[in-house]
């Protein structure tokens, strides 16, 4: 076939505008664009990159209150720290490297060192309003997709200093999208946490924390019993808290100039070493870290000039020269904290120990499990591997594209939705595990019961976790069942198997279901794909002449149509935990013992499924 030649000369080459660039190259700037239904979609990291702003200026000593306001589709934040200069206002939200945050005597501890994030916020808003007070006198502009509309200044009469904004992110990008009140509190939450005297207003709410992590342990944890008081420690440059649970696995909460680090980092790494150095050096003892580790909580905030981060949305901290000073501060203060509080230290040392025995115990399981994997099979049985793996090293030179972040394993029902999967697949980033049927509940099971049963042990394998999370070879674990009751069942049973054994995978938003249309309604001219019944209904009022098929199972959807949905349209509801002191509670309700409050519970709703189908 014949391929139609595009000259190549000075027509062809475009130059955008730095504000164009970011509405062409959107996910360059703010990450994934989304619906709102995910806590890292655009409009939240539009929110974070204002808030962030205001954040800066209290960490500057200038103003200690801010007030947010959410209105429809329109966002709209309120510092009294110093306001922006009124003769850059224009600039500084609409210049590309404009900024005070290129200059260390101005902020020393600033998250966005970039010079674009307001930027972005503007370009990225059908509607974006800045006002500056200072000193008395005011500015104001308005803009629409980065363009500006009005400008103004004048007297602000009695008006405190400090600085406005108000956006509505531009339909243009993120389409439909919806506000979630939950994810934005959960935000504020966090900025009071790490920044202590901070006042939050948020809708009538009020955010403010005391205490600092202390107090965001204290949250997380909630009525889960501890094994001892939390341990803390604050400077001018690092804070931390951390405590010992009955829990399994280990958890972090990991922040960078306020920036919560979702992915960790350099920074937590070093405190999770700072840990086992400083109980190792105090004992006098050579405990292995997954002995001092396992059932901890912790959380670490640090202060750093000239952060380097791994990507723009800043989710893990890159900075290299930050991991000894931190390190020894932590393992200092550990250490002069289990001289100065012996009963606590007495039972963390037990935690310890207890650890060690539970490890040395199931080491000859796990010996066993290796050794009846091998005689099945060299290689994991009902696993179709992909070539990239999320714990590989990142490649070298600029021809190769780091895809790490991309890859993903589907834990499928039965083989018919998997031999789908296999033909339409990305080979080099998504991979599939067929489960053989219905895997064990393990709620109320000890930890060797997973390297006994031979399904689990193999999902284990396939994710690389059956040691620790170090060697996670997938950055998403995707659940993808058939949308009936033996499906949802499954789900349930492998939602249980994460929380109750891997929850650090699900905090750090590993674990996601995959969302596949119920209905297809098409006729000659067009098809469209439907995820609910409101949205069926729409469709056949659209359609004329149309067919309308249920989709009953994965086994349903052809290869040829499953590449439309684990493609580059892929729809993922991720599952998320609000605090870690919910998942205990919400596992006992949902998989313990038949009670007669799930009874109730159930019965109501189906009650209430019928009453609306």
């Amino acid at each position: 076939m014949a391929t139609t030649k595009v000259a190549y000369d000075e027509k062809a080459v475009q130059t955008l505008d730095a504000l164009q660039h970011i509405r062409k190259r959107t996910g360059m700037y703010i990450g994934r664009i989304g619906n709102g239904s995910n806590p890292v979609d655009g409009i939240y990291i539009m929110l974070k990159e204002v808030i962030d702003n205001s954040i800066d200026e209290f960490i500057m000593g200038n103003g200690k209150r801010i007030e947010v306001t959410l209105n429809d589709s329109t966002v709209s934040i309120r510092d009294y720290g110093r306001g922006i200069p009124l003769g850059k206002l224009v600039d500084c939200v609409s210049e590309i490297n404009t900024g005070a945050k290129y200059n260390d005597d101005v902020f020393q501890f600033s998250v966005g060192l970039n010079g674009v994030g307001t930027k972005a916020v503007n370009a990225l808003s059908s509607y974006f309003e800045v006002i500056s007070y200072r000193d008395g006198k005011f500015k104001r502009a308005v803009f629409s997709q980065g363009e500006k509309l009005e400008e103004e200044s004048g007297s602000a009469g009695k008006e405190r200093n400090g600085t406005f904004v108000s956006f509505t992110p531009d339909p243009e990008i993120f389409n439909s999208y919806v506000w979630k009140e939950d994810f934005i509190e959960h935000r504020l939450r966090y900025y009071a946490y790490l920044n202590t005297g901070l006042t939050i207003l948020y809708n009538g709410k009020k955010f403010f924390s005391q205490n600092g992590l202390q107090d965001l342990l204290s949250k997380e944890i909630g009525d889960e019993r501890t094994m001892y008081d939390c341990v803390t420690y604050a400077n001018t440059k690092i804070e931390f808290a951390f405590t010992h649970t009955h829990a399994y696995g280990e958890n972090y909460f990991s922040f960078v100039n306020g920036q919560h680090t979702s992915d960790g980092g350099t920074h937590e790494s070093a405190f999770r070493e700072g840990i086992l150095k400083g109980v190792n050096e105090f004992s006098k003892k050579n405990y292995a870290g997954s002995d001092v580790r396992d059932g901890l909580v912790g959380a670490i905030a640090v202060k750093v000039q000239d952060p380097v981060f791994e990507s723009q949305t800043k989710n893990k901290l890159g900075s290299t020269d930050v991991r000894s000073w931190i390190l020894k501060e932590v393992k200092d203060h550990v250490v002069i904290w289990l001289h100065k509080n012996p009963k606590d230290a007495e039972k963390l040392l037990e935690k310890v120990k207890q650890n060690e025995k539970l490890r040395k115990e199931l080491s000859s399981i796990k010996k066993q499990a290796k050794e009846r994997a091998k005689k099945v099979a060299i290689r994991i049985p009902k696993l179709i591997d992909c070539k990239i793996h999320f714990c590989d090293e990142k490649p070298k030179g600029k021809k190769n594209p780091d895809r790490r972040e991309e890859t993903l394993i589907f834990l499928t029902e039965g083989d018919s939705a998997g031999g789908a999967m296999v033909q339409s697949r990305d080979v080099y980033t998504q991979a599939i595990f067929s489960l053989k049927g219905k895997p064990l509940n393990c709620f109320d099971t000890k930890r060797d019961a997973l390297y006994k049963n031979e399904e689990l042990y193999n999902i284990m394998r396939a994710l690389g976790i059956e040691n620790d999370m170090e060697g996670l070879r997938y950055n998403k674990i995707v659940i993808a069942t058939d949308a009936d009751v033996d499906g949802m069942h499954i789900r349930n049973l492998l939602i249980t198997f994460f929380l109750r054994y891997f929850e650090e995978l699900v905090v750090k938003g590993h674990l996601h279901i995959l969302e596949t249309p119920l209905f297809r309604v098409r006729n000659k001219k067009e098809t469209i794909y439907c995820y609910s019944e409101a949205e069926r209904d729409k469709a056949m009022h659209k359609l004329k002449n149309h067919e309308v098929t249920r989709f009953k199972g994965l086994g349903e959807i052809s290869p040829k149509e499953f590449n439309l949905f684990i493609g580059d349209k892929i729809r993922l509801e991720p599952i998320t935990v609000d605090s870690l002191s919910e998942i205990s509670s919400t596992l006992e309700f949902f998989m313990g013992k038949n009670t007669p409050e799930r009874r109730e519970f159930i019965e109501n709703n189906l009650i209430s499924d019928i009453a609306v189908g």
